[in-house]
């Protein structure tokens, strides 16, 4: 399967959207930049992305929330600015450097004190989290590693409460998510995903595609029940 060829009106659409529902914002701004002058990939959600992910969260009465996957703090800070005064937001990232760059674009947003950075293989933070005492999150996004995507899935389950939100990005994949023999890497994962939904009571799910400035994608939506 050929992957899509992004069309530039994608791209300018999210900038018409941002400019007229969003603005600008100096401290999410200096959080790319910084992300860029230290080399990070430039895998971020879009502005319009990040602000959908704050509404959800908000929309769900959010007080705790688990992201795995910080890279450099750009949608932690969105989330992080759904939560009240006395909410709490606990980001995984493997990478001790992109920690560091997301550490200081947190703190220089403002929310430092909402947000806890755990540093190490996702899947062993989250096996701690859950014989935590308190292992019960209300709104759980995962933007990481896609071949342990069932896995994350396993685990935010089990770190949930009925009405507790998930969100999972990149799960079209510029339509590979259809091809069981697609040469990305990232796409048996993704797959799997879906396989562990399918048919499960226990969440109450749906995928929607998007296009963009993140090209041909998608996220997953579900509710704990």
């Amino acid at each position: 399967m050929a992957l899509a060829v992004s069309d530039p009106r994608w791209s300018a659409v999210d900038d018409y959207i941002a400019g007229k529902l969003i603005g600008e914002d100096a401290a999410l701004a200096a959080a790319l930049a910084d992300n860029r002058r230290a080399g990070l990939p430039a895998i971020d959600v879009s502005p319009a992305q990040g602000k959908l992910l704050q509404l959800l969260a908000k929309g769900v009465g959010a007080r705790r929330i688990l992201e795995i996957g910080t890279l450099g703090g750009y949608s932690t800070i969105w989330l992080a600015r759904a939560l009240e005064p006395d909410g709490r937001l606990v980001t995984l990232e493997l990478d001790p450097a992109y920690a560091a760059v997301a550490r200081m674009n947190i703190d220089q947003a403002g929310v430092g004190d909402l947000v806890e950075i755990r540093i190490g293989p996702a899947c062993d933070t989250l096996a701690d989290l859950c014989g935590g005492d308190d292992a019960s999150f209300d709104f759980i996004f995962v933007d990481a590693d896609k071949e342990n995507y069932a896995a994350y899935l396993g685990y935010a389950i089990r770190l949930s409460r009925p009405g507790t939100m998930l969100v999972f990005d990149n799960v079209v994949r510029e339509g590979e998510v259809m091809n069981p023999q697609s040469d990305d890497p990232k796409v048996p994962g993704t797959r799997q995903l879906y396989d562990a939904l399918q048919d499960n009571r226990r969440i109450d799910a749906t995928a929607i595609q998007t296009v963009g400035s993140k090209k041909w994608d998608g996220f997953l939506l579900a509710l704990v029940q």
